[in-house]
C-alpha cells in the first residue's frame, strides 16, 4: 500500500518525468541494457534520495533491470507529490509526500526497510541508520548499497571505522563523474535556481559569503561570482582556504563575514555554521539559506530564540526580527535550498550522478560474496565509462595513446 499525497496528480508527474527522459542519454542508454539483460530480477531495491523528477527516472531505470522498487525521499520539503503519484500509477512502491512531519518520515523510510531489501540507494544515510539500528535482522538480506552524498559518505565511514557497518556500501560521490560534475556545476547552478526564483532579488553587486571550500562550495562560489556578486569564503581548511585567496576570493571567518554578507549559504555538511553569534552583527535584510544535506548548519533554533518577532516574508522565506531591530531571512527553513526552494540539479547532471549509482548497483550484484571491504570506490572503469559515454553524446573526440607512448609511461627506463 502507498503512501503518497493524491494518485490523481500523477499525469503532471508523469509529464516531469518524461522532460528529464529525454535529457538523460546516459540513464536511457543504462534502461536499454537493463531491459535486456534483466540484472535485478527477484532483488529488492530500497531507495532513498531527494524524490523529484530525475530520481523517478532512476526508479523506472532499475525497475526495467527486474527491481521491485521501494522508494521514499530523504528530506521532509524535496519530495514532490505529483512525481510521487506518478510512480505509484506504474505500480512502484511510493512512500512520501511533501512537508513530512518528523513522524512521517521516519514512518515512511521503515516501510522501505520493512520490505526486506536486497540493494539500498542512500542520500545522507538514513536508510543505512535505520536497517543497522532497528532491524538488525533484516541485514543479511543486503547485498550492499550506494551513497550519493559527502554527508552520507562521512556517515558510512564513521560506521566502518566504529565496526559497525555489516554490508559494502559504494562511495558514488568520490567518482569524478559524480563529485567533479554534480558537486560543482550541478550545486553551482541549482543553488542559485532556487535562491532567485524564490527572492526575486538581485545577486549583481551584493556581498555573498559561501560558507565551506569543497566541491560544492566552489561551484556555488563560481556561479555567484558569475551573477556579478563580490564572494567572500568561510573555511576551517587552511589548504581550501588557500585554494579560494588564490580564486580571487576573499576568506574570513564567518562572524567577520557575518558584518558584510547579504546572502549566505553554507555548504559545509557540519552543523552550527551560522549561529546566534552571527546573526546579533549581520546587516538589515541579510538572506540565510544552506546547501548542506541537513538542516543543521543554519541554526534557526538559535535565531528563534533570539529573534523578538517572526514573519512569513514570502512564500518559503522566514522573517526573524532581533532586538537590535534588524530582520534576518531565511529560505526554506534551513533545508537545501536547491530542492526545497527549486527543483534540483539539472537533469543533465544528474545523469552522469544516477548512471554512476545505476551501475555501482549492478557491480554490487555481479559481485555479490565477493567483496572483502565494506567501504568501496567506484571501479574506475565505470567512472571512465560514463565520461567516454557523455563526451559521445556531446559528439567530442579526444586523443588516445598509441602503442609507443603507452610504453613509454609504464616504464621507468624511458626518457
Amino acid at each position: 500500500m502507498n503512501e503518497i499525497r493524491d494518485i490523481n496528480l500523477w499525469e503532471s508527474g508523469k509529464r516531469k518525468i518524461d522532460w528529464v527522459e529525454s535529457n538523460m542519454p546516459l540513464l536511457r542508454g543504462i534502461k536499454a541494457e537493463f531491459e535486456r539483460t534483466k540484472p535485478f530480477t527477484g532483488l529488492k531495491v530500497a531507495l532513498s534520495v531527494h524524490l523529484e523528477a530525475k530520481t523517478a527516472y532512476l526508479c523506472k531505470v532499475f525497475a526495467a533491470g527486474g527491481a521491485e522498487m521501494y522508494i521514499t525521499g530523504s528530506n521532509p520539503l524535496s519530495t514532490q507529490d505529483d512525481v510521487a503519484a506518478a510512480l505509484a500509477y506504474e505500480n512502484l512502491n511510493v512512500f512520501a509526500w511533501y512537508n513530512v512531519t518528523e513522524e512521517e518520515y521516519k514512518r515512511h523510510i521503515s516501510r522501505v526497510i520493512e520490505a526486506a531489501p536486497n540493494i539500498i540507494i542512500d542520500d545522507g544515510g538514513d536508510l543505512v541508520n535505520l536497517i543497522h539500528t532497528e532491524y538488525p535482522h533484516l541485514l543479511d538480506n543486503v547485498i550492499g548499497g550506494c551513497e550519493e552524498t559527502t554527508t552520507g559518505i562521512i556517515r558510512l565511514i564513521s560506521m566502518n571505522k566504529a565496526g559497525k557497518l555489516k554490508f559494502p556500501m559504494v562511495l558514488v560521490n568520490d567518482a569524478d563523474c559524480k563529485h567533479l560534475f554534480d558537486n560543482r556545476y550541478g550545486t553551482g547552478q541549482s543553488v542559485w535556481d532556487g535562491i532567485n526564483r524564490t527572492t526575486n532579488l538581485i545577486v549583481a553587486g551584493k556581498n555573498v559569503v559561501v560558507a565551506g571550500y569543497g566541491w560544492c562550495g566552489k561551484g556555488v562560489a563560481m556561479r555567484a561570482k558569475g551573477l556579478g556578486a563580490s564572494v567572500i569564503i568561510t573555511e576551517i581548511d587552511p589548504i581550501k582556504a588557500m585554494e579560494a585567496v588564490m580564486d580571487g576570493f576573499k576568506v574570513m571567518p564567518m562572524n567577520e563575514a557575518a558584518k558584510l554578507g547579504d546572502f549566505f549559504v553554507t555548504v559545509t555538511g557540519c552543523k552550527d555554521v551560522i549561529t546566534e553569534a552571527d546573526y546579533l552583527v549581520m546587516k538589515n535584510g541579510a538572506i540565510c539559506c544552506n546547501a548542506g544535506h541537513f538542516d543543521c548548519e543554519v541554526d534557526v533554533a538559535g535565531l528563534k530564540k533570539i529573534a523578538v518577532e517572526e514573519k512569513l516574508a514570502r512564500n518559503n522565506i522566514q522573517g526573524y526580527k532581533l532586538k537590535n531591530g534588524v530582520w534576518v531571512y531565511v529560505i526554506a527553513e534551513g533545508r537545501l535550498v536547491n530542492l526545497a526552494a527549486g527543483d534540483g540539479h539539472p537533469a543533465e547532471i544528474m545523469d552522469m550522478s544516477f548512471a554512476i549509482q545505476a551501475l555501482s548497483a549492478l557491480h554490487l550484484v555481479k559481485n555479490k560474496g565477493k567483496l572483502t571491504e565494506n567501504i568501496i570506490h567506484v571501479p574506475r572503469e565505470v567512472d571512465m565509462e560514463v565520461a567516454r559515454r557523455q563526451l559521445g553524446f556531446w559528439s567530442v573526440k579526444i586523443d588516445t595513446l598509441t602503442e609507443e607512448q603507452e610504453k613509454y609511461l609504464n616504464s621507468w627506463e624511458a626518457h
